[in-house]
């Protein structure tokens, strides 16, 4: 059996490049959103899948009844697909907790969080690895930063070390996981996270380059001194 991963629809707040980390704002699919899904109807078996599952968050839970289609089975909500707590930062320009980011690192986390990076990348793969425990095959919808975790990991290098920070995710394009290998990628993973802050990639010192699912450059970031200008975009929504 297979498990599919995938980032819900576009929203206003995503597309601006806002980050929402808490699932009691309403916050839904745009009309962009909605005309993603073509992508999943067309590359999703729909048919055949047995178990739904999303995060609590009101534009993956919308993305999911809406591949769905009726009927179909229950939908599962599962909270350990939620989007990060970003504290402070919610509500605000990617940019502004990437700058915190980058000079805190993942192992910490922003002022009136509860998690750190590293931790809520943890509780998101607990909830892809319980995936296991429903019949397949499976949906999980969940959000940008679980996606690029899992693409940067089947893409890595031998011996390349989890990075801070990740290109951004598609919307609605699903990651296939055979039962056989998930708990494996997802082992691999945790294991990354253990090596916390030690195991980080070296930082050169340089201007980051933020890049989005396209690989196309977003804005460069100055980690020595973090400059916020208005004429730079918002960096991709994790």
């Amino acid at each position: 059996m297979t498990t599919y991963v995938l980032r819900h629809g576009p929203t206003d707040y995503s597309r601006r490049y806002l980050v929402n980390g808490d699932p009691a704002k309403s916050i839904h699919l745009n009309e962009d959103g909605r005309r993603a899904l073509t992508r999943g109807w067309n590359s999703l078996p729909l048919h055949s899948v047995s178990t739904w599952v999303a995060s609590a968050f009101p534009r993956a839970q919308q993305t999911a009844k809406l591949l769905m289609g009726v009927p179909g089975p229950d939908l599962i909500a599962d909270p350990r697909l939620n989007e990060l707590d970003y504290g402070k930062f919610e509500g605000g320009p990617f940019l502004e907790y990437a700058a915190w980011l980058d000079e805190h690192g993942a192992d910490e986390p922003p002022p009136g969080s509860t998690e750190s990076q590293s931790e809520g990348i943890g509780r998101m793969l607990a909830g892809v690895l319980a995936a296991l425990d429903h019949p397949g095959p499976r949906v999980l919808v969940a959000h940008g930063l679980l996606v690029s975790v899992l693409l940067w990991h089947r893409a890595r290098t031998p011996d390349e070390v989890m990075p801070l920070f990740f290109p951004e995710a598609p919307y609605v394009e699903p990651i296939a996981i055979r039962d056989d290998e998930l708990a494996e990628f997802i082992g691999t993973l945790m294991r990354d996270l253990e090596a916390g802050a030690e195991g980080r990639a070296a930082d050169d010192g340089g201007g980051r380059i933020f890049r989005n699912g396209n690989g196309s450059a977003v804005a460069t970031f100055d980690s020595v001194s973090p400059s916020h200008s208005q004429d730079q975009k918002d960096l991709p929504h994790a």
